[in-house]
């Protein structure tokens, strides 16, 4: 496969017929080891594939640049966006995958991509994860979305993140409520981050969808 990612690929220790797929997004700094421990419970049964963001953010990876707080920069995230849709369609058709059984899970920066996904790529998605994200203003207000009414997506985000403010992921959920999206959205005692419980409720919902 032709692609500009790096990547970390997991096939299911148990081969049967039609096995879902996670594609994973790493945060700002960090790199394609970071989140595959998140899902280790779905190793026997799920096609796992977790990306390196393709840009040199010490002491790893981004996916994009920001300009400002909540504002990534549009010509890079654009980009990024694009390449991440044909890697998901690509490896699809090179790995056989269920095209009805795609989920994408992001943290933070990777949680950014994943909800401009659901947006762009539609009933191509059955189920997102967005953990400590947000949607950038061009992305709702300018992008070409598709419906989304059969999606099913989880949201959390720490009441004191000072990174990615907590606002921003109720604001997700309101969004993704009105456009006919089926939301559980979560909170924790917590800053920037995946706290134990985050994970637990992030397994249970895939298990779920």
């Amino acid at each position: 496969m032709n692609s500009p990612f790096t990547y970390k690929y997991t096939a299911p220790q148990v081969a049967e017929k039609n096995q879902p797929t996670l594609f994973l997004l790493h945060g700002m700094g960090s790199n394609e080891e970071d989140l595959p421990q998140l899902v280790k419970d779905f190793e026997k049964t799920h096609h796992i594939f977790s990306l390196r963001g393709p840009i040199v953010f010490n002491p790893g990876y981004a996916f994009f640049t920001i300009e400002e707080e909540g504002k990534p920069n549009r010509e890079v995230f654009d980009k990024v966006l694009v390449y991440i849709q044909s890697f998901i369609r690509e490896t699809i058709v090179e790995f056989e995958l269920d095209s009805n059984q795609i989920s994408v899970l992001g943290f933070s920066q990777g949680a950014v991509l994943a909800q401009a996904l659901a947006l762009t790529m539609g009933n191509e998605l059955n189920s997102v994860v967005a953990l400590s994200g947000y949607i950038p203003d061009f992305v709702k207000n300018e992008y070409s979305k598709r419906s989304i009414d059969h999606l099913d997506i989880f949201i959390s985000h720490g009441d004191y993140d000072y990174i990615i403010p907590f606002q921003w992921g109720a604001e997700s959920k309101d969004y993704f409520e009105r456009l006919g999206a089926k939301v559980t959205f979560k909170t924790y005692n917590d800053g920037h981050g995946v706290p134990p419980e985050n994970q637990q409720d992030l397994v249970e919902f895939l298990k779920k969808n």
